[in-house]
């Protein structure tokens, strides 16, 4: 009965002209079943009937509904990230060796399969561009609140198809942070996608506002709000949500405990524990700004009332408990361009989030940098280069020297309005950014040493070399324009690049030596890629790098790191993580599977 109130939802979407499936100019929904061959009839949602009643009604045997509620959660996820970036979102385009006589890397459309699968599952297929929904049966002994040998679809759950749709915009944006290079690789990825879900609950009104009437306004409680995939966790015999956002606590300090991190390895858990920090976060930041209505209530800040509220007391509480989950989410996204663009850690997100904040907020005179950091100092989440966790420490550094680039002086950053064209744009721009990089790697040496590279022919031995350019090898992965909008109305137009570069290494640390020394030896081939490089924030009215986030390709110590992450007792198997048995690179489908 507590879930009957809001299993329906309705979302408000820009309109788009969409052709059946539906499909429109994001994603594709394609609704064949593999098991049996068959292919659903497909949705025409610009149909008069359906319009006028706002699409079809909830139905879990009407597989039409399965692709309109599809649609409709990974547009809203999209909107969420736009408005937090201020760009287009872009899928991560196909790789090279992928494409045909005549062929493009644009990925116009992300796919959704909402019946892909047989079995508990649903994973983002970085290969495909695509996402792929199961189904099965629940639990016939303990299927929770679930029929009993009932058919669940994950493809009708608001927190899979979010986490899914976040998965794909955060590898378009971040290619390399699918790959293991460290503890936190896919935990990150799997602990960002559940931030988005989870905060995703709050752009739904009648959920909030049903939730805190039953809490009396504590968010702090463990609720619907902060379960992500109960259908899915109770169907499978868990008893509860497939993750819950708040921690456990010590029973006698009543805070989490900070040595957890040490000892989590799994991804799912391990990300769970930067999920229960964000979360935190919002909770102090929420009480932060509802601390009048308390005191006007029961005459303290920090106390909720003890019996039901005033429905008018409710609806007040709802519109802050929306905006400051607003402001989070946002927070957490708009961090995603001040991240290194290889080996990101959690404290990496931290300074990221802190950084991000800073460069478009001035004033924080709520708090809310203070409420990040706190949050995830409680969970031993931190930077381990860093003296204090002040702000001014965690925010990324400008360069110590002013990096010039002058190819950047020289671009056209004007506005582009069709994503192929600003998919397009940006290739040339990588294109003219990398040629200059080669003709300036001599007299730039300095400035692009500190952006973590070495592009000159005395580099190391095990840096990647490329036969065209006669040096070391690198890539411009990306040259974004973000513009995005403060709380006063600026407007920050900003330039991201994102430039990485490859080193080979090897499972011991005296065969990397003896490469380094001696080049190529006969015979030995390199035991994994150890990447290096640099995010470069450029303000795009001065021309000049506000920050550079540097991964230094020269680092030993970095990549001693990785050697013994990824060849240390407990970490022999993990390239069946990443790999299937054909060697494609699906990291989703194995990690989804094992929950």
């Amino acid at each position: 009965m507590q879930t009957a109130v809001i299993n329906e939802a309705r979302v408000q979407l820009p309109w788009e002209e969409l052709a059946d499936g539906p499909s429109g100019d994001y994603v594709e929904v394609i609704d064949v079943d593999p098991a049996s061959g068959g292919f659903y009839s497909a949705v025409n949602l610009d149909e008069v009937a359906l319009l006028v009643q706002d699409g079809l009604a909830p139905s879990e045997g009407n597989p039409k509904f399965h692709q309109q509620m599809a649609y409709a959660v990974a547009m809203m996820t999209i909107r969420n990230f736009e408005r937090a970036l201020g760009r287009k979102v872009l899928w991560a385009p196909r790789p090279w060796r992928s494409i045909g006589k005549g062929g493009e890397r644009f990925v116009e459309k992300l796919r959704i399969y909402p019946h892909a699968l047989r079995e508990a599952n649903a994973y983002y297929s970085p290969s495909k561009v695509a996402l792929l929904f199961g189904y099965f049966r629940a639990s016939t002994r303990d299927p929770g609140r679930n029929l009993p040998g009932g058919v669940v679809f994950t493809c009708l759950s608001h927190d899979v198809l979010a986490h899914e749709t976040a998965h794909a915009i955060l590898d378009g944006m971040h290619r390399r942070f699918i790959e293991a290079s460290n503890i936190d690789s896919l935990a990150f990825h799997e602990a960002f996608a559940d931030i988005v879900a989870l905060f995703q609950h709050f752009t739904l009104p009648e959920s909030v506002r049903h939730q805190i009437s039953h809490l009396r306004g504590d968010l702090g409680q463990r609720s619907l709000l902060s379960g992500l995939a109960r259908q899915f966790g109770e169907a499978i015999g868990r008893h509860h949500a497939l993750r819950d956002a708040i921690d456990e606590l010590d029973p006698i300090t009543n805070l989490p405990d900070p040595t957890a991190l040490d000892r989590t390895t799994e991804p799912h858990d391990r990300g769970a524990i930067l999920v229960a920090a964000v979360f935190d976060a919002f909770v102090s930041i929420y009480k932060s700004r509802v601390a009048d209505l308390l005191r006007l209530t029961t005459g303290r800040g920090n106390q909720f009332p003890s019996s039901d509220l005033h429905p008018d007391l409710v609806g007040r509480l709802t519109v802050e408990a929306t905006k400051s989950a607003g402001h989070v989410l946002r927070m957490c996204i708009r961090a995603l361009d001040y991240l290194p663009p290889v080996d990101v850690t959690f404290g990496d997100y931290l300074r990221a989030i802190i950084t991000a904040d800073a460069d478009l907020v001035a004033d924080d005179v709520r708090g809310y940098r203070l409420a990040f950091i706190e949050a995830f100092r409680r969970r031993g989440i931190y930077p381990k280069d860093i003296r204090s966790l002040s702000v001014e420490n965690l925010i990324w550094e400008a360069p110590a020297q002013p990096i010039s680039i002058g190819w950047v002086t020289k671009q056209d950053f004007s506005y582009r309005r069709k994503r192929r064209d600003i998919f397009r744009t940006e290739e040339v721009r990588k294109r003219n950014l990398a040629k200059w990089l080669v003709s300036n790697a001599d007299v730039s040496h300095e400035a692009i040493r500190a952006m973590g590279l070495w592009l000159r022919s005395d580099a190391k031995n095990t840096i990647r070399r490329s036969r065209e350019l006669k040096g070391p090898r690198f890539e411009v992965q990306s040259v974004r324009v973000a513009n995005r909008v403060g709380p006063d109305g600026q407007l920050e137009p900003q330039i991201i690049i994102e430039i990485t570069q490859e080193r080979r290494g090897y499972r011991t640390a005296e065969l990397q030596q003896q490469v380094e020394r001696q080049g190529r030896i006969s015979g030995v081939s390199a035991d994994f890629t150890f990447r290096g490089g640099a995010t470069l924030i450029v303000d795009l009215r001065t021309r000049e790098v506000r920050c550079c986030i540097v991964k230094d390709i020269n680092s030993d110590s970095r990549l001693d790191a990785q050697r013994a992450f990824q060849f240390g007792a407990q970490s022999e198997s993990l390239g069946a993580t990443y790999y299937d048995a054909a060697g494609r690179r699906e990291p989703f489908a194995f990690l989804h599977r094992m929950l």
